[in-house]
């Protein structure tokens, strides 16, 4: 019982004690309070539990960010002295200096999908930003006022969010470890940009005013610096398998399990802190020990991936190499246009300066095309002084002398595109308001008017009932075509609305279809609208642009194509086109009527076949859609031409080079077949899709790739790249509803391999290789893609509101000693749609002025990064147009 009472005066002394001790510490923390009268001693402590904070966050997946409306996702540049402001982060004394060392370095990670440091807001809400601001601060006070006073009460002695001059304090270890590496990490890049409103007015308040800096790096494919924003269900990942391809090893690692497990690490994090708020100081200590550890681990993980973009170097080292030619290069005729070209530049080139086009003022395009302006299709200065429209002159490219910079008008009643696979069976019309067509067509089922859409059947003129019954048809008439394993690659001549191409993709075969524009009103752009691939282009007096032997099938059902007429030179581009063992699919009215003229071209198309050596293995009539078609195939060797006993059509010169294509005349020759084993041309490819990824046999390790390195590691290195770019940046950190894509053009593809990343998206991409650039394009064709060779100093052969997306990657820079970058915009904006996405990755300098002129039109831009003198740009084009009209 004493020991009892003995233990009772003992307590009662302690809590006497620490009665007095709580009442001490009360007093000084009313005093304390008392000293924190100015906003800048407040933000100073925020300050300091930001950099605890920032350093806890750096480790996040940018998979575990909040999800938001792509729509309202806004990321921009923001002005340099952004930490002057009012509410901009400036402590007293040293703690300015402190605040910006301990800024988190920004940059994006390719390869991991991390982001660090900044933030994408939405835009619109400027005028409400300064109220908000002070809310958000007022708040703020409260929650470090509410903080200190529980940590307080439950004697906790540790000051961790206080700095050290104005609170007495020191900061906690892990805080100074932040923003050590903070520093450090600042010096090592050069960073700019933060969030801003979209209309472009500085955020304030909240003490968030220091600047945020955002970097995207290439050598380890890394981002940091935004908090990126997903749509809702737009989680998409490229699989373990796909990702499996010949020439590089990747592996993907399971990023949204990971995401899911550091968002449950987070929350319980943040359950435990403020259930032991009261505890002891070595638990946080212990908690920040921990959180160091995993984030070195993260470091040395990013460390040991490989350098794929740091391995890559430049193109003009392999230009010197001359391993690949360019287009400019082997087409004579170029040559000497470019020649002519580069004369009349070097004038102006002292007066060539940046062009503010809200400066110039924004107007419609004056033409009587109006909403499907085509500037270089429909030049009709050009087409009245042509002497001769026999072979469809009128119907080729005539390109203005200078590029456009007026807009083109949208149709009135233009909404959002109804969305792939809907979109293959049904239009709205206010997006094409054509109906001739319709009127013209409807018995053939090509399209019919119903209500507000536009429908397709899916027939056309010579498989009423349906494209797919045709596509059958053809499979069971000779096996070997088999769509989408050894026929890949398709090109379709005379398409009318492209249903032939459409419904060929659900036999995975790619499909490049083609018709003149205006031959039946709007077809290419009911094909482009419905999400199938199509150009404006005609069989004429020049060379369609694309390589030689690269298309595995070549289709015409009644394309209204005279093959058969002076000397078969329309058939003999199409030879020069189609690889060695490859098929030309003809089905016309010659092949089974016995009309007089229908007899008549079938004797010229069978004399003329059979002295190109083309061999005949099909002839069939369907008893469905009562016609007939016929299948020759090109051959694979050059002995059947030198047995031949009439010469004609005659050989080509071997100075004659098949692979230029870019404004070159139509000549009724024939290239001999390449039969060296390792030549590009003598061996069918890889059986789709291992031909995806496989290096082409045809590209040694003796030549010199695109960014210098042995062509095979060259490929390999860029294919490795798009991987993880797409993976982990573009298609989960953007703010892009990759449920809108379907239509998406590369501007400058190289090697493909962007288009190869998004191969499991229900997407189609034109690979565009510029005339000026290494001719890579056959390299896209041998992996079962496909693409256009196109000088972007001149208009594209498409439609207005053609594409969801234009991929730019350093080609803006390229064009600067040959053509502005104002006219290339402007197509740019003619050619992609309403609430498209353009995303550009050049030199900052480049890229800033791409950012100015699309700011003018109104366009949001959605981010931009940037890494020294590297820089990217996300930006969504909006449906503003200009009201003036330009004067003719």
């Amino acid at each position: 019982m004493a020991l009892f009472d003995r233990n009772q005066r003992q307590r009662s002394s302690f809590c006497s004690t620490a009665t007095f001790v709580v009442f001490v510490a009360l007093c000084l923390l009313g005093l304390w309070m008392m000293s924190l009268s100015s906003p800048e001693k407040v933000a100073a402590n925020k300050q300091g539990a930001d950099v605890v904070k920032a350093e806890e966050d750096s480790s996040i997946d940018a998979t575990n960010t909040v999800k938001q409306d792509s729509a309202n996702v806004v990321a921009e540049d923001v002005v340099e002295n952004a930490a002057a402001k009012p509410g901009g982060g400036d402590v007293e004394g040293d703690g300015g200096g402190k605040a910006a060392a301990s800024n988190k370095d920004q940059s994006f990670d390719d390869e991991n999908g991390k982001t660090e440091g900044g933030e994408l807001v939405k835009p619109g809400a400027g005028g409400d930003t300064d109220a908000a601001a002070g809310q958000d601060k007022g708040a703020e006070e409260a929650a470090v006022e509410s903080s200190t006073t529980k940590d307080d009460a439950a004697g906790n002695k540790d000051q961790t969010a206080v700095d050290s001059k104005d609170g007495g304090g020191d900061l906690d270890p892990g805080a100074e470890q932040g923003a050590t590496d903070a520093k450090a990490s600042a010096e090592q890049a050069v960073v700019t940009t933060d969030a801003v409103k979209e209309s472009g007015a500085e955020l304030g308040g909240g003490g968030g005013g220091t600047p945020k800096k955002l970097t995207f790096d290439d050598e380890n494919g890394k981002m940091d610096g935004v908090d990126l924003v997903k749509d809702d269900g737009n989680k998409t990942r490229i699989s373990e398998e796909s990702a499996k391809v010949e020439g590089a090893a990747l592996t993907v690692k399971p990023v949204a399990k990971a995401a899911a497990a550091a968002a449950a690490t987070t929350d319980t994090e943040k359950q435990e802190e403020a259930s032991a708020a009261g505890a002891d100081t070595t638990t946080s200590a212990s908690a920040t020990s921990a959180e160091e550890e995993k984030r070195q681990e993260g470091a040395a993980a990013a460390e040991a991936q490989p350098n794929v973009q740091a391995e890559l170097l430049t193109e003009e080292r392999a230009a010197q190499n001359g391993s690949f030619t360019t287009q400019a290069a082997e087409s004579t005729e170029e040559k000497k246009k470019r020649a002519e070209r580069t004369k009349g530049n070097n004038n102006k080139k002292g007066k060539r300066q940046k062009k503010n086009a809200a400066a110039a003022g924004w107007k419609l395009c004056n033409s009587s095309a109006g909403a499907d302006y085509i500037p270089c299709l429909d030049n009709l200065e050009a087409i009245r002084k042509l002497k001769t429209d026999k072979h469809y002159e009128h119907r080729e490219r005539h390109c203005p002398a200078e590029a456009p910079t007026c807009l083109v008008p949208a149709p009135p009643e233009y909404r959002e595109p109804i969305r792939w696979p809907h979109s293959r069976d049904k239009i709205w019309y206010g997006n094409v308001p054509h109906t001739k067509l319709a009127a013209y067509k409807g018995h053939q089922n090509w399209v019919k008017v119903s209500g507000e859409h536009l429908t397709f059947p899916g027939g056309g003129t010579q498989f009423k009932h349906g494209a797919l019954h045709y596509i059958e048809l053809i499979q069971n008439s000779h096996p070997e075509v088999a769509w989408g394993r050894r026929s890949r690659v398709v090109l379709d001549v005379g398409c009318g609305v492209a249903s032939f191409g459409g419904y060929l993709f659900d036999r995975d075969a790619l499909t490049m279809s083609l018709a003149p524009k205006d031959e039946h009103e709007a077809q290419v752009q009911f094909a482009l609208e419905r999400g199938i691939p199509a150009i404006s282009a005609v069989m004429g007096t020049q060379r369609l642009p694309f390589p030689a032997n690269v298309f595995d099938v070549v289709h015409c059902a009644r394309c209204r194509v005279p093959w058969h007429i002076d000397g078969g030179m329309l058939l003999l581009e199409l030879n020069r086109m189609l690889r060695p063992g490859g098929f030309f699919v003809w089905s016309a009215t010659p092949v089974y009527q016995k009309l007089p003229d229908d007899v008549e071209i079938w004797d010229e198309m069978v004399k003329l076949t059979k002295a190109m050596c083309w061999e005949m293995v099909a002839k069939t009539r369907d008893t469905v859609d009562l016609v007939g078609l016929v299948i020759f195939r090109k051959p694979v060797s050059n002995g059947c031409y030198d047995e031949r006993e009439q010469k004609g059509p005659a050989l080509c010169e071997s100075s004659d080079d098949p692979n230029a294509a870019w404004n070159i005349k139509l000549r009724a020759c024939m290239h001999r077949v390449p039969e060296d084993p390792s030549a590009r041309g003598s061996r069918w490819p890889a059986p789709w899709p291992e031909r995806l990824g496989k290096v082409p046999y045809w590209l040694e390790r003796s030549q010199v790739g695109v960014y210098g390195k042995p062509a095979p590691d060259d490929f390999a290195a860029d294919l490795e790249h798009w991987r993880k770019a797409v993976r982990s940046s573009y298609l989960a950190g953007m703010g892009i509803d990759w449920k809108t894509v379907r239509n998406v053009m590369d501007m400058r593809a190289v090697y493909g391999g962007f288009a190869a990343a998004l191969r499991e998206m229900k997407v189609w991409v034109m690979n565009v290789v510029t005339i000026d650039s290494p001719d890579t394009l056959p390299v896209i064709y041998e992996r079962g893609l496909f693409g256009i060779y196109h000088d972007w100093c001149e208009s594209f052969s498409t439609y207005p509101r053609s594409y969801d997306l234009l991929h730019a990657d350093h080609l803006f820079s390229k064009l600067k000693p040959r053509c502005k970058v104002l006219p290339v915009i402007v197509e740019v904006d003619r050619i992609m749609r309403p609430n498209g996405k353009l995303i550009v990755r050049d030199d900052k300098e480049t890229v800033d002025e791409i950012k100015s002129v699309v700011r003018s039109l109104q366009w949001e831009v959605r981010m931009t990064v940037s890494k020294d003198k590297e820089a990217m740009l996300c930006a969504r084009k909006t449906t503003w147009r200009p009201t003036q009209v330009e004067t003719r």
